[in-house]
């Protein structure tokens, strides 16, 4: 996608917090800043595993990757984040844990609660407008022949599969892993994330993605102000 700009609507965990500081040592780069940081202790190997979530930096999907409709601008989505951002209060995620998902490992939240796939269906809906329709080649990046019928069904609208009954709240760790090595990761990845506080959800980022660069924080907006 040289020479394409595309942009995500995100949860990025706070610069600074402990979760940031973990997901970006694992991912090996922090994409507030877009520095380069140094993997666990005796985790150097994480390097020949996160090479995919490492474009996207460390975060949870809210609103996919997309291009802007004609007419949009990304002054325009920033206001709309902020609007959105302004009046939302605080969603409580609770505790995280290290998670095999499909083949991939992530941290998600032992008891999602409802108010969670809220707030991203929210999201879905509000940024809608912002989104141009997906090119043939952007529609097969997905893979719509191992969907399921609704999952086409809400990638031909919404642009992706994973929204509204199919979100699963999320932050990737590694790539696509093959089955055998898939629990040797996750106990290796638990142990690293350890004893963590609950997480609340505070806020929402902007990311930018310019061609086939890694995805960089725009701006990152606090609920309620």
């Amino acid at each position: 996608m040289t020479g394409t700009t595309r942009y995500a609507l995100y949860f990025t965990p706070k610069p600074g917090s402990d979760l940031a500081r973990f997901g970006n040592a694992v991912l090996g780069i922090d994409n507030h800043s877009g520095a380069e940081i140094p993997r666990p202790d005796g985790l150097a190997d994480l390097a020949g595993v996160t090479g995919s979530p490492r474009v996207y930096g460390f975060h949870a999907t809210l609103k996919a990757p997309m291009r802007l409709a004609a007419g949009a601008s990304e002054a325009d989505l920033l206001a709309a984040a902020a609007s959105l951002a302004a009046d939302h209060p605080p969603v409580p995620v609770g505790l995280l844990e290290v998670a095999t998902l499909g083949a991939f490992t992530a941290l998600i939240p032992q008891v999602p609660p409802p108010e969670l796939g809220l707030f991203a269906a929210e999201c879905v809906a509000a940024f809608e407008p912002f989104r141009a329709p997906p090119t043939e080649a952007e529609i097969a990046r997905r893979n719509p022949e191992r969907l399921s019928p609704r999952g086409r069904a809400l990638l031909a609208r919404w642009g992706y599969p994973h929204v509204f009954e199919e979100f699963r709240f999320h932050m990737t760790l590694t790539d696509a892993l093959p089955e055998e090595t898939r629990a040797f990761w996750r106990t290796r990845l638990a142990a690293a994330y350890g004893e963590a506080e609950p997480l609340t959800l505070d806020a929402l980022s902007v990311l930018r993605q310019d061609g086939a660069g890694p995805f960089r924080v725009v701006r990152r907006v606090s609920f309620g102000g």
